[in-house]
């Protein structure tokens, strides 16, 4: 039953990133793909390729081309069907007029039935492996079998087939490692489809393998024959980086599916807690890149924290700053942030706007966090005064008057800005609060509360006095 649900997600993720969207490549939004792209490999770098493509029609054919190149380092020849199917869905402007495909690059038919063959003769292969070792009872080659399995059907896009020899290899493992390697085969086979609401299940997972291992290597105190300080110190620090090495993975998976779900504040306290980036390994390029990090956890956190936890979690956190130095903006934008100065902060917004839609796990989120932060600056911008101007809110904004009121309206009927507006004057009132009557509000609600207490116990004295 479970993996037939991850499948459903499965078939429904990519359709529920893909949006009517169209976002420029200009001057004013500037966004250089060979180097973006050059972050990345593998299926990741294919469908981050194809997505950019689908939003972005000015740089849809240095798209198409990058993405041919890609394919042709990959192992599934299918591919390049999704990839054309993708090019002839790109929405038309009047500015671009897109280019016959076959003009950009052609496939390699000679590359694409040579490697359909090896698939073929690879599948045949470890099938016939996973046979024999069945028909032999031998548990630990059998699990392999399936691991080979998993790992050859995921690179030939069969992602179905692979979940399902991964799952199968659960059975046949015969040590908490071993589960470990199979809960992380299948969160980055999850996080390549963007199958966020499974992943914090195969995460619980992983983690109590990962104590189960760790309390398993742990040496008995107190044993006889104990090897040299030296040797146990060494085999004590390995260990030590390995668990630092999944626990990484296992976060940033953790915040990936927060982000997914649009739980912000829960995926910026993940994003700001995962470890350096060389403790993720492989998963560096192949699923993400460094500055992804820095962009999803700054803008979850600008969107959902206190200013006062941004500065506690973001700027006084070395770890995380070390990512925020792979993208120079996020700085810029932090201080922004902080010195209020929320002009730039918006204007930074637009700018790398085309670089936030262009990512495949932040797309369906950028128009959310952006009104997020946006309602946030406004209303710290008006915590101070009493009363203000809106023609003053307008150039400290850069927008014009009637943009300010119609946001600032918006913000008093959610509940975020306690005032009213005089939209003839166009001033901002803050809602007088009157402390006396709230003192004697509070006054009377506790003796209230007293009375009904009291009557409690003078009923239940009563009581006790009856049934003596």
């Amino acid at each position: 039953m479970e993996i037939d649900q991850i499948e459903e997600a499965q078939a429904a993720a990519p359709q529920t990133t893909r949006r009517a969207l169209v976002v420029p490549v200009d001057d004013a939004h500037p966004f250089d793909l060979e180097s973006y792209i050059s972050n990345y490999s593998g299926r990741t770098a294919i469908d981050r390729l194809i997505h950019i493509m689908t939003i972005a029609p000015s740089i849809a054919a240095e798209a198409f081309q990058l993405c041919v190149q890609h394919i042709h380092q990959s192992r599934d020849p299918s591919l390049y069907q999704n990839l054309l199917q993708a090019y002839d869905q790109v929405p038309s402007t009047s500015e671009v007029s897109l280019p016959n495909p076959m003009e950009l690059a052609e496939l390699d038919t000679k590359w694409a039935d040579e490697m359909l063959a090896k698939n073929q003769a690879d599948r045949v292969k470890l099938e016939v492996e996973l046979k024999t070792y069945s028909n032999n009872m031998i548990k630990e080659s059998i699990r392999m079998a399936h691991r080979d399995l998993g790992d050859f059907y995921r690179s030939t896009g069969d992602y179905g087939t692979a979940l399902k020899h991964y799952t199968k290899s659960r059975e046949f493992c015969t040590t908490s490692q071993h589960v470990l390697e199979m809960c992380m085969s299948i969160l980055e086979l999850l996080i390549e489809q963007r199958n966020y609401s499974h992943l914090t299940t195969y995460v619980f997972k992983a983690d109590a393998a990962l104590d189960a291992t760790t309390a398993a290597n742990a040496p008995a105190a107190g044993s006889s024959g104990a090897p040299a300080p030296t040797v146990t110190a060494t085999a004590s620090k390995k260990k030590s980086v390995e668990r630092d090495n999944v626990q990484a993975k296992l976060d940033l998976a953790t915040a990936l599916s927060h982000l997914g779900q649009a739980s912000y504040e829960k995926a910026a306290t993940c994003f700001l807690k995962i470890g350096p980036a060389k403790d993720l390994g492989d998963w560096i390029g192949k699923l993400i890149a460094p500055s992804d990090i820095a962009i999803y956890g700054t803008l979850c956190a600008l969107a959902s924290f206190p200013r006062s936890s941004i500065k506690s979690k973001i700027l006084e956190n070395s770890v995380f700053g070390a990512y925020i130095e792979q993208e120079p903006y996020i700085r810029e934008l932090i201080e922004a942030y902080m010195n209020s100065n929320f002009k730039v902060v918006l204007e930074l917004l637009s700018r790398y706007s085309t670089r936030h839609y262009a990512d495949i796990h932040l797309s369906p989120h950028v128009h959310d966090l952006t009104q997020f932060i946006r309602n946030s600056a406004v209303v710290l911008y008006f915590q101070p005064f009493a009363s203000i101007k809106l023609q003053r809110m307008s150039a400290a904004f850069g927008w014009t008057v009637e943009e300010v009121e119609h946001h600032v309206v918006h913000l008093i009927q959610a509940g975020d800005i306690h005032g009213r507006v005089d939209s003839q004057n166009k001033i901002l009132y803050a809602k007088k609060t009157d402390y006396r009557d709230e003192l004697f509000a509070r006054a009377i609600q506790a003796g209230t509360e007293i009375q009904s207490t009291n009557r409690k116990l003078l009923l239940r004295m009563r009581l006790y006095a009856v049934s003596k």
